[in-house]
């Protein structure tokens, strides 16, 4: 039994020379499943396995096509099935069969098939140490036989292939062969065999028989060849070339293939072959320089090869911008003018010129819309000859190209709008569907990258900035939640590109709706021509007041589904449906309304509406979806400004589709979640509006909300629409006692659930019911028990999401006497009180609900204070416990109050108790109480002071933070004490009194004119004393806050100090302006941006070392919270960021520990610093951001150390959903860098930390791999003919191989983290 197999294939092997086609047919696929499986049969017998091989390579000549694919397919798992010894003769008869059979495909093609088939070089055993398993050792022996099978055999057998046939040209299999070989084993050529090859070729592109087919493949071999080649050899490659573009009388068909040699070079080897630009971009801008049109006339017989000629001069050009848009900055002006002359190149069509315009528009009354096919009619030309439009389609590519690598700048200066838009709007009337199509695009990338400059440039807090941060919230959490985001009444300021942009409406309009009506407008024309809409109302932020006339009519027709819009022909090279088409429509007109005054839509409403509530009736479940979003951008419209009423009959119609979704057993899931959303918005924003939806309507549509509650695949959704609901309540008649009853009851379960995102959801809508005053008084009283039971388990400190909203609650409960305070509250509190660390919302959240407590319950403020100070005392922090024990002293009232402490009783034990402990948390009790007492706090002080010569370390540092939290709350009497106390030459009581200015300062919200007299008295006090190491940061953050007390004197003060001599002064400062970013008004950033770059110029080129790390950190702050600031002027600021992120090896340094020698470097925490602003201005800023640069940084650091590892991984997984194309570009040397991270094996004796760190990495590796190949795999398995990201698929291979069960768990994370809810 053991040699079934064996005798199976033998079998096989006799029926393949069967007369009969079929049976070697069957014999063939048998073979091929016994070689495919896990087994090896021909292990054992080396006889058999040299039969198999002969068997199937004669089956090669077999006369039957099919059983020739068939052996051609067998030979791919045969080779990894035989002896390491035979891989080489299997490469020799495939190559001799080649060269000698008269019909070299077949043989070539199997060659090709062996070849990817073969283990790569470095694929296999990649993890450095001992082979483990005798698979790996098996592996690695096929790798090394390859690898020397094709060195030795195939590789001189390829050159002699490659030789030159005076008769027929070159083979077309041999250039396909060379091209398999350089993507799987291109590695292991030496220079000489690099070189060969390239003579080779090259032989075969100059050669006037080789056939156009084979040269294009040539191009590509050539391109392969060029990322092998060493630097002597490229340099003298692209030598050649360029003296081959100066040779006079060179046939344009060669010159074109020179050129496409150069643009596949640029997308091969973008980093090596950037510098040679400066001499070879001038020879290609010569060829569509258009002094060949000055002599050709209207009706001139096209001239094909030049034609050709431009078409790949453009691509090139196209390829130089893409992947070299640095080296390309110098030619920006010829490159543009070359795009804007030949997208307007049609030499067969009389273009009658811009001033036609007003001729036109005498026209528009009669014109029915715009007929592409008129063109064709005018029999100037023949569409066999003509081929201009491919020069004008690569036109309008490289002009997209040139707008989406160096918008910040071109836009900037209006370039873009000045010389590019205009003509763009003049050629969406082309008669070429594919050149039309690409107008659009490039159209629609201008004016995205307007919006991305426009919003990078806004200041934090306005409209504009507003919908930035939205669009970087995940996509899965913003899918329904952006339908209920309100519409802003605050005017967009258009300035800038922007402004050009809304120049440029009435033209777009009107030739978009030329398009739209047009009655032979292919599908793909239409929907590019609704997606250009749609991106300009999105960065205009409306746009369409004055136009949306002129197109409004076809709108409303493909959004009810009508024929007439939605029939246009369906272009082959598109994938535009009348479905697609319609989705877009819809996505334009709810935009439309979101984004428009109701005026402006409210004449078409009559139309409109019943024609979204057709699209609501769909059964096809994305058109249904889309319609219901747009539904709520109406509703929405309908119900702003409290006119309600006045849309009425719109809202009904809504109402009714809406219920009908959510009703029908039918409808999709992902469709009924976003109706039962719609049912929310639409009821929670018609509150107390009877006339617009009826007192039964609104019941009804309260209890559907209610049923879907209860639904175990709609609750997540039900609760968020119940949450509008009873947010926006206005009166009691708009809810029911008992439908809140049974809300409260339903959502209260939830609690105890554990799907988080369901618990969220359930608190948010308890939140709004107890916020709501008419929700509250709905109440009943087994409601109020019922939430208090379900609130109080949820009072821990194990989910911060959770316990903020549950603190609101139950505050609002407890201040409103809903409930009352029990015994379980207080030791919930208590608990949450020991276990807290740190400060945040969720400490103000406690403060606040302890202060409900001390106000209005007598007994439980009295216990949650005998709770506090015996069951928590020290054992919480310090801080945290001293805030709440202080705000419920106060709230409570004191002893007055029924407590059994007061202030005077803290007093006692800061001055008694002898524990440092007891005595720092009663000086924080008495800071917290005389913070919030203010002038009535009866302490002074000295009783502060006093404790300023303790002998703990614990304590001074507690009187210094109590006595400026006391002084936040009386100024006038603290601030003159301490100010005078400052003066003496204490070092010791100065450092202590920096932390009370401090505090004073950062409580300064209130008191801030109390301050201002002593503001100058402090600054000089500040950089008096604050000098030594300990006390930098100190007056570093009081100098910053100053400064935003009183910027117009002290900002030019910190300019000034800025020049000091003094490194520690300069130090202070550069810190000091970290603070200036946060924490301020939009007002102040006018006094900022006119000194901003200077002072982060400066501070980045400070000589000392740590003040240039302080530099960074500040850039980092401007980064996150100021980007419109220095966004302007990045390409300043970034060069100087990126020098500080490069490793310098003169701050490498060896310390002698012990017998061991360790490296120790100084440039490191620089260098993070660099990253961490990196990191930042990615966040912030990256459209302001050459990807390119930015890119090259990125992927050094992947090399550092292990924090600037794990950031750049970070940065790797936001770039490859930013700069997709760069991404594709590099991802041949990230997966070099990714590989040598995850082979890194850590020392036998590597103590627990670096174990964690190196794990910590690797799964930061992992992750990041898995976003790259999420985006990019796809694209690196289709179509890529330069052999780009080889690399990255065998790494990929590789890690799926090594890290199975990693990648499973990220994998199952990623999936885990959004559930079906969770997307809304």
């Amino acid at each position: 039994m053991a040699n079934q197999p064996s005798y199976q294939i033998q079998a096989l092997l006799e029926k393949l020379n069967n007369p009969d086609s079929d049976f070697r047919f069957m014999s063939l696929n048998d073979l091929h499943s016994h070689l495919s499986s896990n087994n090896n049969p021909l292990s054992s017998d080396p006889g058999l396995s040299s039969r198999v091989v002969d068997g199937v390579i004669k089956a090669l000549d077999d006369a039957n096509g099919e059983v020739q694919n068939l052996a051609v397919k067998c030979l791919g798992p045969l080779v990894l099935k035989v002896k390491e010894t035979q891989i080489a003769p299997i490469l020799d008869r495939l190559a001799q069969l080649a060269i000698n059979s008269a019909d070299p495909s077949i043989p070539s093609t199997a060659l090709r098939t062996v070849i990817s088939n073969l283990p790569r070089p470095g694929s296999i055993n990649a993890v450095t140490g001992p082979i483990t398993t005798p698979a790996m050792a098996q592996n690695q022996q096929i790798a090394a036989a390859a690898t020397n099978a094709i060195s030795r055999h195939l590789i001189p057998k390829l050159l002699a292939m490659l030789g030159p046939d005076a008769q027929k040209g070159a083979n077309i299999d041999s250039v396909d062969v060379l091209i398999e070989v350089l993507r799987c084993f291109g590695g292991i050529l030496g220079g000489a065999e690099v070189e060969q090859f390239q003579v080779k070729v090259m032989g075969i592109l100059e050669n006037d028989r080789s056939s156009g087919v084979v040269k294009k493949r040539a191009v590509t071999a050539l391109s392969l060849l060029c990322v092998y080649s060493p630097d002597i050899l490229l340099s003298s490659f692209l030598s050649h070339l360029i003296e081959s573009f100066k040779i006079e009388g060179t046939s344009p068909q060669r010159i074109r293939l020179y050129v496409s040699v150069t643009g596949a070079m640029a997308r091969a080897i973008p980093d090596r072959f950037g510098p040679y630009l400066k001499t070879l971009a001038p020879f290609i801008l010569g060829l569509v320089n258009g002094k060949d049109l000055e002599d050709q006339e209207f009706g001139d017989e096209p001239d094909m090869e030049q034609d050709e000629l431009k078409e790949a001069a453009l691509v090139a050009l196209e390829a130089f911008q893409s992947m070299c848009p640095g080296e390309m900055r110098r030619f920006t002006t010829e490159v543009l003018a070359a795009g804007i002359r030949f997208l307007k190149y049609d030499p067969n069509y009389a273009d009658l010129g811009e001033g036609d315009e007003d001729m036109d528009a005498e026209d528009d009354e009669e014109e029915e819309g715009y007929d592409g096919e008129d063109f064709e009619e005018d029999g100037n030309f023949s569409d066999e000859d003509d081929i201009s439009w491919k020069v004008r389609r690569c036109s309008a590519k490289l002009l997209s190209t040139v707008i989406r690598t160096r918008a910040g700048d071109l836009l900037e200066d209006g370039t873009l709008y000045k010389e590019v838009a205009p003509i763009l709007v003049d050629r969406f009337t082309e008669r070429e569907e594919n050149v039309r199509l690409e107008v659009l695009a490039t159209a629609t990338v201008l004016v995205r990258k307007t919006g991305e400059i426009s919003m990078a440039s806004a200041p934090i807090g306005s409209p504009t900035a507003t919908n930035r941060k939205r669009r970087r919230e995940p996509s899965d959490v913003t899918a329904i939640e952006v339908m209920v985001q309100d519409r802003t009444s605050t005017p967009i300021q258009i300035q800038g590109p922007t402004a050009s942009l809304a120049s440029l409406i009435p033209r777009i309009s009107k030739a978009l709706a030329k398009t739209l009506k047009g009655k032979t407008t292919t599908l793909s024309t239409k929907q590019a021509s609704i997606t250009l809409l749609l991106a300009i109302v999105d960065v205009l932020h409306g746009g369409l007041q004055d136009v949306l006339a002129s197109f409004i009519d076809p709108i409303i027709d493909a959004t009810k589904g009508g024929t007439g819009f939605l029939s246009g022909q369906t272009h082959t090279a598109a994938s535009a449906t009348g479905s697609s088409l319609r989705i877009e429509v819809l996505k334009l007109v709810g935009k439309t309304c979101a984004e428009h005054p109701r005026q402006v839509v409210e004449p078409y409403l009559k139309d409109l509406v019943p024609a979204v509530v057709a699209a609501i009736q769909e059964r096809f479940y994305k058109i249904s979806s889309q319609a219901l979003s747009t539904a709520a951008e109406i509703i929405k419209m309908l119900t702003a400004e409290g006119r309600e009423t006045d849309g009425a009959n719109y809202l009904n119609q809504l109402y009714d589709a809406i219920l009908q979704k959510i009703s029908s057993s039918e409808t999709d899931l992902e469709v009924r979640e976003r109706a039962i959303y719609c049912m929310g918005i639409l009821l929670s924003r018609t509150s107390a509006a009877a006339e617009a939806v009826s007192n039964d309507k609104r019941q009804a549509g309260l209890d559907i909300l209610l049923e879907r509650l209860r639904n175990e695949t709609t609750r997540i959704t039900a609760a968020r629409a119940i949450d509008l609901v009873a947010k926006n309540a206005k009166t009691t008649d708009d809810l029911r006692a008992e439908w809140v009853s049974n809300v409260v009851t339903e959502l209260g379960a939830q609690l105890r659930k554990v799907n988080r995102s369901l618990r969220g959801a359930s608190l948010d809508g308890l939140r709004s019911v107890v916020s709501n005053e008419f929700g509250r008084k709905l109440l009943t009283a087994e409601a109020r028990n019922e939430l208090l039971g379900v609130l109080t388990p949820l009072l821990i400190l194990n989910d911060l999401h959770l316990l903020g909203p549950a603190l609101v609650i139950m505050k609002l409960l407890i201040e409103t006497k809903q409930v009352p305070v029990t015994k379980s509250v207080v030791e919930a509190v208590c608990s949450l009180v020991k276990t807290h660390q740190g400060s945040g919302s969720t400490l103000n959240n406690v403060v606040s609900l302890v202060n409900a407590i001390g106000k209005e319950s007598q007994e439980g403020r009295t216990d949650l204070m005998m709770g506090l100070l015996k069951d928590v005392g020290v054992l919480g922090e310090t801080a945290v416990v001293a805030k709440v024990i202080g705000n419920l002293l106060v709230s409570g009232g004191g002893k007055q109050g029924g407590l059994n402490v007061g202030v005077e009783d803290f007093v006692i034990e800061m001055k008694t108790a002898g524990d440092d402990h007891r005595k720092c948390l009663a000086l924080m009790v008495l800071g917290e109480a005389g913070l919030k007492m203010g002038p009535s706090f009866p302490i002074g002080p000295e009783v502060f002071l006093e404790q300023f010569q303790a002998q703990s370390e614990d304590v001074p540092i507690a009187a210094a933070v109590a006595l400026g939290l006391a002084g936040s709350g009386s100024v006038e009497n603290y601030l003159p004490v301490i100010m005078q106390r400052l003066q003496a030459n204490n070092a010791r009581d100065q450092y202590l009194l920096l932390h009370s200015l401090k505090e004073i300062i950062q409580h300064s919200n209130s008191t801030t004119a109390d301050i201002k007299p002593y503001a100058k008295h402090m600054w000089s006090s500040l950089f008096a004393i604050a000098k030594n190491d300990d006390s930098k940061a100190v007056g570093a953050e009081c100098v910053g806050r100053l400064t935003i007390i009183d910027p117009y004197s002290f900002l030019p003060e910190l300019q000034k100090h800025l020049n000091s001599s003094d490194s520690s002064v300069r130090g202070m400062v550069i810190s000091a302006i970290r603070y200036t970013f946060t924490d301020t008004l939009a007002s102040y950033d006018d006094l900022l941006r006119l000194i901003v770059v200077d002072f982060l110029t400066v501070m980045v080129e400070d000589k000392e070392f740590e003040n240039r790390r302080l530099a960074l950190t500040a850039l980092n702050s401007a980064a996150h919270n100021k980007p419109h600031l220095i966004m302007p002027h990045l390409e300043r600021l970034l060069p100087l960021v990126y020098r500080e992120s490069v490793i310098r090896p003169e701050l490498v340094r060896e310390v002698q520990m012990g017998p061991f020698k360790h490296k120790v470097d100084d440039g490191l925490e620089v260098r993070k610093s660099a990253y961490e602003t990196l990191y930042a201005l990615l966040e912030t800023s990256f459209s302001g951001i050459n990807p390119i640069d930015f890119y090259t940084r990125v992927i050094a650091g992947l090399e550092d150390e292990h924090d600037i590892r794990v950031l750049c991984n970070l940065m790797l997984t936001k770039l490859t959903l930013l700069a997709k194309d760069e991404t594709l570009a590099r991802v041949d040397d990230i997966s070099e860098k990714f590989k040598t991270t995850l082979s890194f094996k850590p020392k036998d004796n590597a103590v627990k930390q670096e174990l964690e760190k190196h794990a910590e990495l690797v799964r930061s590796t992992l992750r990041a791999s898995v976003a790259v190949n999420k985006e990019c795999g796809a694209a690196l398995l289709g179509d890529n003919p330069a052999g780009r990201g080889k690399k990255w698929l065998q790494y990929w291979e590789w890690v799926r191989g090594v890290f199975p069960s990693e990648l499973r768990g990220l994998e199952m994370e990623e999936k885990g983290g959004v559930g079906m809810g969770e997307a809304y």
